[in-house]
């Protein structure tokens, strides 16, 4: 057995350092081709070969190569260098800008500082819309008033609820409590209006009852007539 296995064992040593052996065949026409290709240096071989069949990439094989194309992007990468710089350098400014920007509208300062104006505002025009019926208005004065007070309650949920920062937001406030100011003046003027056009309309409707005195006044003048005649009698009889 041990006459068998060394013969296998030995041929199989002799396969296995077969396989690992590497083969070189070099071909010049190849080679020059991958350096035309590759640099632009050297010529094309055969030379009858590429005037017949490839005459045009004859002519422009060196010129065409990849290291020019290699070089005009290397010099463009490098180029570009500068303006990533530059456009890393505006993005962090603008990052720095917009983080102070998120900042400024995650806190509600304006309405802080204008909210509890408003709500008084807010306030007073509800509770002169209650009077509208005392006052003689209306349901459909009362409806329409509601409607101005709900448009002012949405436009402050809407600031409120806004992405601006809070310069923005003061204006905005500003300007629905001058509206708000307004919308309540006009109220009260209506409800001056209702209040003289109920007093007017009660005076036309009250009614002067005259007492009827003329028999009292008959009686009073027939006393008098009578009280003449007694006092003439008495005269006459002296």
């Amino acid at each position: 057995m041990k006459r068998i296995y060394i013969p296998v064992l030995l041929m199989a040593f002799a396969l296995s350092a077969k396989a690992q052996r590497i083969t070189y065949n070099h071909d010049d026409a190849k080679m020059n081709q991958i350096t035309v290709q590759e640099t632009g240096g050297g010529t094309l071989t055969p030379s009858l070969y590429y005037q017949v069949l490839h005459n045009r990439y004859r002519k422009t094989a060196n010129a065409e190569n990849k290291m020019s194309f290699r070089t005009t992007a290397g010099i463009s990468a490098y180029q570009q260098i500068d303006d990533a710089e530059k456009l890393d350098s505006s993005f962090v400014k603008r990052a720095e800008i917009e983080a102070l920007n998120m900042a400024d509208r995650q806190v509600d300062l304006a309405w802080m500082a204008e909210g509890r104006k408003i709500e008084l505002g807010l306030e007073n025009f509800q509770r002169n819309i209650n009077r509208l019926a005392t006052a003689g208005g209306k349901n459909v004065h009362v409806s329409l008033w509601r409607e101005y007070y709900n448009k002012f309650t949405t436009a402050v949920t809407a600031i409120k609820q806004s992405y601006m920062p809070n310069s923005q937001r003061k204006k905005e406030y500003l300007r629905i409590y001058k509206d708000i100011t307004e919308a309540n003046e006009n109220l009260l003027r209506f409800l001056v209006q209702l209040h003289g056009r109920g007093e007017t309309s009660r005076l036309l409707a009250a009614t002067y009852t005259k007492p009827d005195r003329r028999g009292a006044i008959a009686q009073a003048a027939m006393n008098r007539w009578r009280g003449a005649g007694w006092s003439t009698k008495n005269i006459t009889d002296k």
